[in-house]
């Protein structure tokens, strides 16, 4: 029961070290208050060492509270990821109101009440958690778009908690029961329509938080106008989470061959939607000048990507687990870099124009600033899927997961045709980068914060070990 508890502690840590620091930002002294984002760090670490000491004792699962939080090496893992982003986008906001950073760590307990989640309550109760803050953060930049995206993204995300607890709703009504085990056993006697349309619902929500299509209408919006570092949290952490508590629900309450691959299976569904995902989203990355709403449209193909292995998962086996992991894993480090590179040159413009990056901006980066230009080489290969980046290995093994199953032949195809059209609008970057000459008012920009090189070095560092050493990650998750 002890190494239950210290399970759940990141998710404690996190929460009450937020509540610490609103209570510092409330008698601190003088208008800059940046190195709340220091303590904040500080807070992340103890999280992040207790959620390592939990995993070295873990063994089989733990419930705890009644079931309604799980703790397994599954959803520790998922806790350091979660703390690693968090950590890297603090780093990269600098100096900030100080809610920012505690409205930060607010958003990581909700992301790991995800992860945790034994039940569909604490489901509700987490995407809410993390959504809160998420919302917030958006507006607190600066002029009206920050608010416009603010807005957006709160709108549409009470649809989709709307779709959430009508599903949850109906699933209780079919089992009795919110308990995710306990909905297992009640699937195992036979599904109702009830219940099937309750876990279409469910698959909805969790389709709006992941941006799959057609429920990723407020990704070029939202992460265009949030300010950058938010928008680097969002595009990795937030996606991390929806793909936690998908595979966690479908793995555990889905998992029936019946509802897998029925006539109204999610597998099925998150099949087709995979493969319209990767389609728009790649698509409609071709045609963006500003590099921050093409990265905002290349998240919505990545999400197509990683819907992959969810559908892998649901077929049968660990590899399809191992692969979504994996894959987040290495979307994180490259995900957070490149919206980081965004904003490192946004710190050199004028008030104003400090989330506008477009492919002017990068114009002759490799002249003026070429550690930035290897950096983001490295981020945009990664995405992009070319070796010996982590990107590429991550699709590697989402593919070689799926054509174990000879059904999904069709979706790998779809998978690797849209990779190819990726690779053009992310090499348009690296052209612009080292072959085209800079406009005059960018011929020397200003030095970036020595916290955001500090983080952009690290994440560069990763998405080249993961490429170079994926065997050091697989080995961890062959242990989940």
């Amino acid at each position: 029961m002890t190494h239950g508890l210290v399970g759940a502690l990141p998710i404690v840590l996190t929460a009450g070290w937020g509540i610490v620091i609103l209570l510092l930002d409330a008698v601190a002294r003088g208008p800059r208050r940046g190195w709340m984002a220091y303590v904040a760090l500080l807070g992340l670490a103890a999280a992040a060492a207790a959620a390592a000491f939990a995993w070295a004792g873990a063994g089989s699962p733990r419930a705890l509270f009644g079931g309604m939080l799980t703790v397994d090496r599954f959803a520790l893992l998922f806790d350091l990821i979660f703390i690693v982003a968090a950590a890297l986008c603090l780093l990269l906001q600098g100096e900030a109101p100080g809610e920012a950073p505690a409205l930060v760590l607010f958003a990581v307990s909700g992301m790991m009440m995800l992860a945790h989640a034994g039940d569909l309550v604490m489901v509700f109760l987490g995407i809410e958690t993390m959504s809160l803050p998420i919302y917030v953060l958006c507006a607190m930049g600066r002029g009206p778009r920050p608010a416009e995206a603010a807005l957006k993204y709160f709108l549409l995300g009470a649809f989709a908690s709307a779709f959430l607890l009508y599903g949850i709703a109906l699933l209780y009504g079919a089992t009795g029961t919110t308990n995710l085990s306990a909905i297992a056993e009640a699937a195992a006697r036979g599904a109702s329509p009830i219940y099937v349309a309750g876990m279409l619902l469910v698959t909805i929500a969790f389709a709006f938080k992941v941006a799959a299509v057609p429920f990723h209408m407020w990704v070029p919006d939202v992460y265009e106008g949030a300010p950058t570092p938010v928008t680097a949290f969002m595009a990795a952490a937030v996606k991390a989470a929806g793909f936690a508590v998908a595979l966690r629900v479908f793995g555990a309450i889905f998992a029936r061959p019946e509802l897998v691959f029925g006539r109204s299976g999610w597998a099925s569904v998150l099949a087709v939607l995979s493969a319209l995902t990767m389609i728009v989203g790649n698509v409609a990355a071709l045609r963006q000048e500003s590099v921050k709403r093409m990265l905002a449209w290349s998240s919505v193909a990545h999400a197509g990507y990683v819907l992959i292995g969810v559908v892998a998962s649901g077929v049968g086996g660990d590899a399809g687990r191992t692969a979504v992991i994996f894959y987040l894993a290495a979307y994180t480090f490259t995900t957070i870099g490149a919206f980081g590179m965004c904003a490192a040159l946004g710190a050199t413009r004028p008030v104003g124009r400090a989330d506008a990056a477009t492919m002017g901006d990068f114009a002759g980066l490799g002249a003026r600033r070429p550690i930035f230009a290897l950096a983001m080489t490295i981020f945009l290969l990664s995405l992009g899927g070319i070796p010996p980046t982590a990107g590429f290995f991550g699709k590697l093994l989402l593919f070689q997961a799926a054509l174990e199953h000879r059904q999904l032949a069709w979706l790998v195809l779809a998978g690797v045709l849209t990779s190819v059209v990726a690779i053009a609008y992310y090499l348009r970057v690296v052209v612009a980068m080292y072959l085209r000459e800079p406009a005059e008012a960018a011929a020397a920009p200003a030095a970036a914060p020595g916290a955001a090189v500090f983080a952009l070095s690290i994440a560069a560092a990763a998405v080249l070990h993961m490429g170079l050493f994926p065997g050091v990650l697989l080995t961890i998750l062959a242990r989940l």
